[in-house]
């Protein structure tokens, strides 16, 4: 059996810790900053062959984000990234239990030791989309998903903005963290 080339997906695998998280959400009369820590452990899965004419190599994570205020879960996500050699197109699938799913895609950018990676997705998008259930539709609709990573070395820095359609108005709901590698 021949080893998997994970290409740039490679730097993503490991466990990251990071406490120097920023969550700035919605709330009826404006907004809310939060500190928080969190996990984020990325495996290899393997790769996968569709309709026999594309390859993917592809890692699962878990991600969790706790409060610093009283250590309190508040996020929790699962999902994959996805590399096409072929196409050089990375993909990023997410779920959250607030019954929304994202199916991201975008680049990857190499400078040296730094491997960045851009995705986003829109609502209604053909190709990289956002599915929600009704109640998150009509009450907290996700219109827009954006997420960059860039990893050096054993640092993992991200910034991510989900654009929400809340309490009659649009608002960029953003998280951002520095991880390092443990």
């Amino acid at each position: 059996m021949s080893e998997i080339d994970f290409g740039p997906l490679q730097v993503l695998i490991g466990t990251w810790k990071g406490d120097r998280g920023t969550d700035v959400a919605p709330e009826p009369d404006g907004k809310d900053e939060t500190p928080f820590f969190e996990t984020i452990e990325i495996e290899a899965v393997g790769d996968v062959t569709n309709a026999k004419k594309q390859t993917l190599v592809v890692v699962r994570y878990h991600q969790v984000v706790s409060r610093k205020s009283n250590n309190e879960v508040f996020h929790d996500e699962i999902g994959y990234w996805y590399w096409d050699a072929d196409s050089e197109t990375v993909a990023h699938s997410l779920t959250i239990p607030r019954a929304v799913c994202v199916l991201a895609g975008g680049t990857v950018k190499q400078n040296g030791d730094e491997v960045e990676f851009q995705v986003s997705a829109k609502d209604g998008d053909r190709d990289w989309g956002i599915v929600q259930s009704p109640f998150m539709r009509d009450n907290a609709r996700t219109v827009e998903f954006r997420h960059n990573i860039k990893v050096s070395g054993d640092t993992l820095a991200y910034s991510e903005t989900t654009v929400l359609d809340i309490y009659g108005k649009t608002f960029d709901h953003t998280d951002e963290n520095t991880l390092q590698r443990s």
